[in-house]
């Protein structure tokens, strides 16, 4: 008999970790190992799945997890969104709602209309998963297709510039931040980009990162093409390339941690925002064209994210596992209240 793989998801192991602080325990259901029940010292249960804990409501998890949604109530409020963020839909999803003039087609004209390049992502979509910035009417349409196969619903919108932040939200307090940068690879003047990559599969695996580097993944071989590059062609020592557009762990990238560092007025702006959307827990996503640690210039807000997974992050380092660990002590201590 086939053995069930088992997800690496970190929340179970540092929730069975650290609940004895606060004299609580864990009970993780061993065949899978994504679903567990904490038990405080009160007698008080509650559950979690994956990275999602009994925090936030549910209606407001729901809105956050919907990009467009989302993207509606905050512009509403007066928050910054991606500008020219619009929706379009699979051929079935399309005809089943009797939506016309939304179909891949309209989206390239669309697309045309507000200029390229343009980012494709879906609409529900987690951890980077297809979100492809491109240039071409053929890039375009395979963008499209990838969104289709896991989401009907597929979000266009214009390509801002800046720099990637996560800020981290429990009941109004700033519990953690840190800048995402997308993954890259330097070179030694040796090694082609294809070892390269192989290098830092090897330092992910080394560091217990569970992040994988798709070979395969069309958005490196059009980021390489772009910069008239291949998997074969060889760095100058200590040239720096980036392999993708977007800066997202799961997918690669790296972080700096900036939790102390950031302005007032963007901790402000975190905390009003996760209120706003009716959430205790966050993670809030804004692209800035400057810094976050400085007074704020110009930014939007990428999203809001209802169960910020932080596995990559805390598997990037010493420090950044105990960060982590940190947080979610804070998580417990908020869902026994």
């Amino acid at each position: 008999m086939k053995k069930n793989k088992r997800e690496s998801l970190i929340l179970g192991e540092i929730f069975k970790k650290i609940a004895p602080e606060i004299g609580a325990s864990v009970l993780i259901e061993p065949e899978w190992g994504i679903v567990g029940q904490i038990t405080f010292s009160s007698g008080k249960k509650t559950y979690f799945k994956y990275n999602t804990v009994d925090l936030n409501p549910i209606g407001a998890s729901d809105i956050a997890r919907d990009k467009d949604f989302s993207n509606f109530f905050m512009s509403k409020m007066g928050y910054p969104i991606i500008p020219n963020s619009k929706t379009f839909y699979s051929k079935d999803w399309a005809k089943a709602i009797c939506a016309e003039g939304r179909s891949i087609d309209d989206a390239f004209l669309y697309a045309k209309n507000i200029g390229f390049p343009v980012i494709v992502k879906p609409n529900c979509g987690s951890q980077g998963s297809a979100v492809t910035l491109v240039y071409t009417k053929s890039d375009f349409y395979k963008a499209m297709h990838k969104v289709f196969r896991q989401d009907r619903v597929a979000v266009v919108q214009s390509y801002i510039k800046g720099r990637d932040y996560r800020l981290v939200v429990l009941d109004e307090k700033i519990i953690s931040a840190y800048e995402r940068i997308s993954m890259s690879v330097v070179g030694d003047g040796e090694l082609s980009i294809q070892q390269l990559i192989n290098v830092k599969q090897l330092v992910f695996e080394r560091l217990k990162r569970d992040t994988q580097i798709k070979i395969d993944d069309f958005r490196i071989a059009m980021k390489l093409k772009r910069q008239k590059l291949t998997f074969a062609s060889v760095l100058k020592k200590g040239e720096k390339i980036f392999l993708l557009d977007n800066a997202n762990l799961s997918t690669g990238g790296d972080s700096i941690d900036i939790t102390n560092q950031v302005h007032p007025k963007f901790k402000e702006l975190a905390v009003r925002l996760t209120k706003d959307m009716g959430l205790r827990f966050c993670g809030v996503d804004l692209m800035i064209q400057g810094d976050i640690c400085e007074t704020p210039n110009q930014f939007w807000v990428l999203e809001v994210n209802a169960a910020p997974g932080l596995d990559h992050y805390a598997r990037s380092g010493e420090e950044q596992q105990q960060i982590v660990e940190d947080l979610y002590l804070s998580v417990l201590k908020s869902l026994d209240k």
